[in-house]
Order: C-alpha cells, then structure tokens, then sequence
C-alpha cells in the first residue's frame, strides 16, 4: 500500500461498557459519554496542541435521538475542543468505530491532516436497535436473494450455526470461557490502562418528602461479565431467534452502552508535541458477504487486512474477534484456523458487551495497550457486520 506517511496512536482509552437499560449509563447521554472520551483522550496527550486537531470522526451504528444531529460534532463541542476542530459521524453499523480509526489514520497517511480523533459512541439504552421509525424499502422483498437483508441478526446467526455446524454445546462452552477470561482480566486489573473511570449519578425519588434524592458512583469496569455463568445455566436459556434453534442469550453479544477514542497523529505532529506513539496503524479491510449469513464477514476481511499489510495470519499476536454470536465467532475461528489463545484473550462481547457503534474504537484501544502491556508486535480488531460485510484493521506495537 502507497502511503505519504505513518500515521501514529498516541492516546487511546474508552469508558467502561455498561448494560443497556438496567446498567451503568442508563441515564447518561450518549454525547456526553463521548465528550468524557474525548478529555480522556487529550488528557493522555498533555503536550498536543488541540487547535492542531483537524478533525473528529466518529462512528455510531443507530445516528439519530440523543445521538443524532452529528454527535461527533456535538461532542467536541461538549468536551470543549475549540471550534475549529470539525466532526463527522459515520456508520458501518458494528465496524463504525473501527472505520472511523481507518478514516482518521487515512487522513494522516496521504498527508492531508496531522492530528485526528477517532471515537465511537453507542446508547443502546436510549436508542433501540434499530432506530425509532425502522424503515426497509420494499424492494429488497421483491429478490429471494435480497431478503437476507432484512433478517434479524440472531436469524442471521442461527443460519450461520446451521452451515457451519456449530453445536449449541459449542456456543456455550465459547460463551463461558468470555465470561471466565474477562473476569481474570478484570481481577487482573488488565483492563486499567484503557479504561477512563466516569461519574455517573442515578436520580430517585424520595416518595414520602417529595425530594429527588441523587447518588453519585464513580465505576471503572465493564459491567457485563458474570463470575455465576455456568454451562449448566447457559443450557437452561431458551433459543430466542428460531423455535428449534441454538443462539441463545447467553451465547450472544450483550446490548450496551458506551463510548470510545484515539488520538491519530503523524510523525511531525509526534515530534513537534512530543508526544509518544503507542502503535501504528498498518491496514484495513472491509468486504461483503451474502447479508443472510452477515456473521461470517470476518473470513473475507480477515485475509484481505493481512495482504494490505503483507502479512501472514501467523504474524498477528492478539486478535480482537467481536463476538456478536458465539456461532459466527467459532465458524470464522473454524474456518481461518485462528488459534484460540490469541482470540479474545481478554473475553469478547458475549461477555464485555457490544454497543454498537462504539465497539471497533473500544477494541482498538484494548488492541493497542495489549500489545504494549504484553509486548507483543501485531494486533487485529475484526468484526461482522450487519446486512452482510465484515472488516478488520492491523495495528502494531512501536
């Protein structure tokens, strides 16, 4: 791949990912969220200039609501950025975050920016999956092979266990081991460098005084993962997609809330601030797939990221593997021949939760400081996405 220049993380952090509706960030809008990423972000860069920021982009997979109007805008308006730093949400559904990091890095690379934020934002708890007025055009029903389009993503995934032969067994025990990894890490304390502890406030009323009483908690962990996950209450859970089917909730993705950001910059801007490169981003990848089998995206952006780069599969020390299903994520890992240690060693979302949009910024912040804490060379973050494509993006230690 031609490039101008390298282009360097410098800062990368992320909020704790809460549980949607019940969970931390609840009551806490998504543009604030974003706007707590983005200090967070800066503050990990204490000699950069923030005038010499060219521009905010920032992935969201539902963009309307609280995070509509472009959030990415409002948010480094929010976070106190000066006004001629820019802002553009962008969408790729799941791979949002990550195309944003991809679009920031691309901005550096051919020299028409220095310094970009990349960042991803989601609330599932205030805007539902789908958006508020889901609206398909009729036509995609007119094709037997457009249809796939409009399937849900638990539908999506039954056809994948289906053609890949993933038994419900073996979506289970996957399902455990994010739970049991992720609460290691979390014991650990492998989760702090990328994680920016939030305040958030809970409200209630005081019914007999009338008075609305405020509490304040400062949290600093993914709230999904559950040290009572058993396979025995795993196979209790009823399938939920198909009436003889195998995806379960507790072998899927966890409906989240949170928000994500890196800052991107060349090797002028580096020395210029001093500021010290985390990693580099090397490559990135997006391919489509037939949207009724969406989960498998990852088996054709994984080898295309690896040929950007002129990489083997083997050169990838640390992959982050979304794990939208337990299903998808076996039969790419089956299929690739990915090794299991180097897949999600921290968990995956069936486990830390996924919101969305935010997702591919949060996993290339725990990418980039993996690779440091465990001084490894070469990160992956991939993922499928919904209505068939799937993307993958390198990164490597410096």
């Amino acid at each position: 791949m031609k490039q101008v220049q390298d282009a360097y993380i410098v800062a990368a952090t992320r909020t704790p990912i809460g549980r949607s509706h019940r969970g931390y960030f609840r009551n806490t809008r998504p543009d604030d969220l974003l706007a707590t990423t983005l200090k967070a972000a800066l503050a990990q860069a204490p000699g950069l200039d923030p005038k010499a920021i060219e521009d905010i982009i920032c992935g969201c997979a539902i963009p309307e609501a609280q995070q509509g109007l472009n959030v990415a805008r409002i948010g480094a308006v929010l976070a106190g950025l000066p006004t001629s730093v820019g802002g553009i949400t962008v969408n790729r559904f799941c791979a949002s975050g990550l195309s944003a990091v991809q679009m920031a890095a691309d901005r550096v690379r051919v020299g028409e920016a220095e310094v970009m934020i990349a960042a991803g934002v989601e609330s599932m708890s205030m805007v539902p999956m789908m958006g508020n007025s889901p609206s398909l055009s009729p036509s995609i029903f007119e094709r037997e092979g457009d249809v796939g389009i409009a399937y849900g993503m638990g539908l999506t995934a039954e056809k994948v266990a289906r053609q890949w032969n993933v038994s419900r067994e073996a979506q289970d025990a996957f399902a455990l081991q994010s739970h049991q990894r992720a609460m290691a890490a979390q014991k650990a304390g492998e989760f702090s460098d990328e994680i920016t502890p939030i305040e958030v406030t809970d409200r209630t009323a005081n019914l007999e005084t009338g008075e609305s009483v405020a509490r304040t908690r400062t949290v600093n962990l993914d709230e999904g993962p559950r040290p009572d996950t058993s396979l025995e209450g795993l196979a209790k859970l009823r399938a939920v997609f198909a009436a003889r089917g195998s995806v379960t909730a507790g072998n899927s993705s966890q409906t989240s809330d949170g928000a994500g950001a890196l800052i991107i910059a060349s090797e002028k801007a580096v020395k210029q601030f001093g500021l010290t490169p985390l990693a580099r981003f090397v490559s990135f990848a997006s391919k489509g797939v037939p949207p009724e089998i969406m989960g498998i995206g990852p088996i054709e952006a994984i080898p295309a990221a690896l040929r950007y780069a002129g990489l083997k599969q083997d050169d990838i020390d640390w992959f982050e593997l979304n794990e939208a299903f337990a299903a998808q994520s076996l039969a790419v890992m089956n299929t690739l021949g990915l090794d299991p240690a180097k897949v999600n060693p921290m968990g995956g979302a069936i486990a830390l939760g996924h919101p969305l949009g935010a997702t591919g910024a949060i996993r290339s912040a725990t990418v980039v400081h993996a690779l440091r804490r465990k001084q490894l060379k070469y990160g992956m973050v991939t993922m499928c996405v919904g209505m068939g494509q799937g993307a993958a993006g390198i990164f490597e230690r410096v």
